[in-house]
């Protein structure tokens, strides 16, 4: 979602890593470990970072560890060095897990977005709903879901339903459910409080996201036939 330039030109992301106050959100992550038994812990600040970029540009825990090991913006976003090593997937999904067990996963996204939108002044014209599959660390997790997606073979997994601002793609809100969680029964954790005009696909059509809708005092909303980085094209639900 958003653009990233070469080492020699400051990119979204790197104008963001100064705008925004890590202290306060880094306090909050002192005390959790990423590390699996016998290895080394990956900076606890570095992988929420690395979960901001995963939202903001919505990737999968594969593609972000990826994206990750040879992109130089995404690096220097998170405090990376060059030839560092990076992350895999696995250490994004326990730390995941470990901030929805302890109620931070929306509560930190929101210290960011706090933050970014005390420094500019915005006009909110809509929202943008959509989920992305993440796969589970391990088939015993019961907090995840068992999921087909069209004619894909089902995973194990959970859904990230987000709602970002049609703007500026600028997450807004996050809603973390089992896989198998139907996304019209889950999307209105995703919708802000004031959304303006809102935008999902039509996996959210029905009568529990459309009452979500509602009592943000909106009568209905349009769908989108593609992901949040495609053109949105509406049409009536």
């Amino acid at each position: 979602m958003f653009s990233s330039a070469g080492a020699g030109r400051q990119s979204t992301l790197d104008k963001l890593l100064e705008l925004i106050d890590w202290t306060p959100i880094e306090h909050q992550l002192r005390d959790i470990s990423s590390a699996v038994k016998g290895a080394s812990a990956w900076p606890p600040l570095a992988l929420f970072k690395a979960m901001l970029i995963a939202v903001w540009h919505d990737l999968s825990d594969v593609r972000l560890a990826e994206a990750l090991d040879d992109r130089a913006s995404f690096r220097r976003f998170c405090g990376f060095s060059a030839h560092e090593p990076t992350p895999e997937r696995t250490a994004f999904v326990r730390r995941r897990a470990q901030l929805v067990a302890r109620g931070l996963d929306q509560a930190l996204f929101e210290v960011v977005n706090d933050q970014l939108r005390t420094k500019a002044i915005t006009v909110k014209t809509g929202t943008l709903v959509d989920a992305t599959v993440i796969a589970s660390a391990s088939h015993a997790d019961p907090e995840a879901g068992w999921a087909g997606h069209q004619r894909r073979k089902a995973i194990h997994s959970f859904k990230a339903h987000v709602g970002a601002d049609a703007d500026t793609a600028l997450v807004e809100t996050l809603c973390v459910t089992p896989g198998n969680v139907h996304d019209g029964r889950a999307g209105g954790g995703a919708l802000p409080e004031t959304p303006g005009e809102v935008y999902a696909d039509s996996a959210y059509r029905g009568p529990i996201f459309g009452a979500a809708v509602a009592a943000r005092g909106l009568s209905g909303f349009p769908c989108m036939t593609g992901r949040l980085n495609d053109t949105v094209r509406p049409w009536p639900c």
